[in-house]
């Protein structure tokens, strides 16, 4: 099992466009693998192909410590238009999108936060 439990990967290229959803700050918990497939559902119309992420990040520090359940989205560079005023508009869209997905996740299903 030698480099198969944890292992390195450069990425040659980064996303050529990253959108970032807060959802466990508003939902006070993960977001679910069929809420991911119905953000991917309501994606695929404006980009086509995209890498959804859905992950906890443990930060932790002498004086703090947090957990933050992030839904990130990566746009490949090749599904982008050429043109930057294309691309804000089309981060615009995607935006709209994922707020509007996460804010129905949260009206069906919230979990209150509780400070520690």
């Amino acid at each position: 099992m030698d480099g198969l439990l944890a292992f390195s990967v450069r990425r040659s290229e980064p996303p050529g466009l990253e959108i970032r959803v807060n959802f466990g700050m508003f939902a006070g918990r993960e977001a679910t693998a069929a809420e991911i497939q119905d953000l991917g559902s309501e994606l695929l119309p404006e980009i086509g192909n995209a890498e959804i992420t859905s992950e906890t990040r443990y930060e932790i520090g002498p004086d703090t410590e947090a957990d933050v359940h992030q839904v990130r989205i990566d746009v490949p560079g090749e599904s982008l238009p050429v043109d930057d005023f294309l691309i804000g508009e089309l981060a615009g869209r995607l935006i709209s999108i994922a707020e509007r997905w996460a804010d129905t996740c949260i009206a069906d299903r919230h979990a209150e936060v509780s400070e520690q």
